[in-house]
């Protein structure tokens, strides 16, 4: 087994001053942090004052970066280039470290001749170990004349200087298309830094994608895991250092931002067999959720067939049952109307907790009761409790003897947790890292209030969706901020919907422009149309099955339920209908009064 690298991050990657994104960096539990020229610029600290200020906080200072537009130029521009890098190397001297990360020239004055390239690069060198430092060759993706890492390699090799090397970084190299397998052949002495981040692929030119949509590793779509595996398996022994050029991630709170970029090295360590982490357990269901409502919170589940079956021995909760969807119904939570947790059954609750604390996700405190059970908790993106828990949690509490009249539900089918737009990525990432559920793609539709961006993570029979608004809401719009839901899995979505709505159930009802359209679309059987028409059930359906599904009312300030049917293999949740369920809970909120008639 390889030594577990040490890690990195650019400050680049995070918000606020240079002393902000230190400090954050440090309390996330970097080992070193990469210095981006602009955040010394702005600081009123003094170079060694920072090397004083890193010290103290345990940060080694690994890189300095970027020195640009430096090869293949006429001797004028080089002799200040010359001069230009000289007081460079006196502030890094200052600053305490010794490796300066020089990008491939964007430069009109560039001139394409790989002889003169080396040539000033060796003379760079020279002038670089002179004072005991190390000059780090980046081809970057827009480079006027070198643009791929073997171009860089081989202008390194023949400028044949011991303190000089090539910096690789993966969104350059991937971003390309080019085959990472040829990183094996450079010698690993001569990779003197790696920079890592992931994006997801789009059509776009690579330098505003570049500057705009990295990603930090496990949240995109590059495959880092055989990226970073080539490029130790060619002898690198330096830190895994993330450069992330992110709009969201660069206007965040950077002490969270900072965990989560540790969370995602984390992860990728342990996918290239050079960190031993903890397993995650499977998962082998929803053991409940939890609602927060005000008093008498419980009597939309009574209309949806759920029996009162339990009631905690110490707080004001209840447990409502109908076969195994169970609610836990929090009558003294702060923020009525919210999923307020989420109970997921592991097969190993110890083990989930302690993955959960390794990947900087620790146990939440909790105040438990005699003979009340010993629940781990964490604390997700988003502010909802996960709970980890095996079957001894409803030792909690004390039956009533009621039991479920019952209207087909057998289960609890998904938890649908709105997020942050600034905690989107992070969520799908800490949802995959610390309890095994593998993302989705993401998704976006057209909301009647925006734009919507939403993904599935799940694992068996755990399922979440997560969903962002790309810009947040005005005053003008629906007063709902972050709607969340918990949906039922029913074996007939029609016969709930006929029994729920008998039972003054407040479900939603759907337009009958809706159906016209399905009918267009699907050409399904009369009667099946004519059915989820009367019934407003909405229908989707794939390659491998379909999908019914209807919703209830708000149940408090932001949350409500959903009924599902799931038929064959389909594995979806009917996004296309989403912009329905929202115009349909529109309409709902601001209906008119019924007119009083005299009599």
């Amino acid at each position: 087994m390889l030594p577990e690298p040490r890690t990195a991050i650019a400050t680049v990657c995070l918000s606020g001053t240079l002393e902000d994104k230190l400090a954050a960096a440090a309390a996330a539990g970097f080992d070193g942090v990469e210095l981006f020229e602009n955040d010394l610029l702005v600081s009123p600290s003094s170079p060694a004052e920072i090397r004083r200020r890193c010290a103290d906080l345990g940060l080694s200072i690994d890189l300095y970066q970027p020195f640009r537009d430096f090869e293949a130029v006429p001797p004028d521009l080089h002799r200040a280039n010359l001069r230009r890098a000289a007081c460079k190397f006196d502030v890094m001297a200052e600053l305490g470290t010794d490796t300066i990360l020089v990008c491939s020239s964007v430069s009109p004055e560039a001139i394409d001749d790989d002889e003169l390239a080396a040539e000033q690069l060796h003379a760079l060198a020279e002038l670089a170990d002179s004072r005991g430092m190390r000059v780090a060759y980046e081809a970057l993706a827009w480079g006027r004349h070198v643009s791929g890492y073997e171009h860089a390699w081989r202008i390194v090799r023949r400028a044949a200087h011991p303190a000089l090397g090539v910096c690789l970084d993966s969104f350059h190299i991937l971003s390309k298309g080019h085959d990472p397998a040829a990183i094996r052949a450079i010698p690993g002495d001569k990779i003197f830094f790696l920079q890592l981040a992931d994006a997801p692929k789009l059509p776009m030119d690579v330098l505003p994608w570049s500057r705009h949509h990295r990603l930090f590793p496990g949240q995109g779509d590059f495959d880092l895991t055989a990226f970073t595996g080539h490029v130790l398996a060619a002898g690198y022994r330096g830190p895994l250092s993330l450069e992330v050029f992110n709009d969201v991630f660069r206007q965040a709170d950077p002490r969270p931002a900072a965990v989560d970029a540790l969370r995602s090295l984390l992860v990728l360590q342990e996918s290239l067999g050079v960190l031993d982490l903890p397993a995650a357990p499977a998962l082998t269901g929803h053991a409940f959720a939890e609602v927060v409502t005000d008093p008498g919170g419980g009597r939309v589940l009574a209309s949806l067939g759920f029996a009162r079956t339990g009631v905690h021995r110490t707080k004001p909760v209840e447990l409502w049952e109908q076969g195994d969807a169970r609610v836990v119904v929090n009558e003294g939570g702060a923020a009525h109307g919210a999923v307020g947790a989420v109970a997921l059954a592991s097969t190993d609750p110890v083990r989930s907790a302690r993955r959960a604390e390794a990947l900087r996700a620790p146990v939440l405190p909790r105040v438990r009761g005699p003979r009340e059970a010993d629940l781990a908790s964490v604390s997700a993106p988003d502010g909802t409790q996960v709970f980890l828990c095996g079957d001894d949690w409803r030792e909690d509490f004390v039956p009533t003897g009621e039991t479920a009249g019952g209207a087909g539900v057998f289960g609890i089918d998904h938890v649908a947790l709105t997020q942050p737009f600034d905690h989107f990525e992070e969520a799908a990432l800490f949802h995959h890292a610390v309890f095994g559920l593998t993302p989705s793609p993401v998704t976006e539709y057209a909301a009647p209030f925006g734009l919507v961006r939403s993904r599935a993570v799940a694992a068996g029979d755990v399922r979440l969706t997560l969903e962002a608004a790309v810009v947040r809401r005005g005053e003008w719009a629906p007063a709902v901020p972050e709607p969340q839901h918990v949906a039922f899995a029913c074996t007939d979505a029609l016969a709930a919907a006929a029994a729920m709505r008998a039972a003054g159930a407040p479900l939603l009802d759907i337009p009958g422009n809706y159906y016209d359209d399905l009918a267009a679309r699907l050409e399904l059987p009369p009667a099946r149309l004519a059915a989820l028409r009367e019934h407003s059930v909405l229908y989707d359906r794939d390659a491998e099955g379909e999908f019914l599904h209807f919703y209830t009312a708000l149940a408090g300030a932001r949350v409500f339920f959903e009924v599902v049917q799931r038929i064959g293999g389909y594995r979806g949740f009917g996004v296309a209908n989403a912009p329905v369920r929202m115009a349909a809970h529109r309409a709902r909120r601001h209906a008119a009064p019924p007119v009083k008639t005299p009599a």
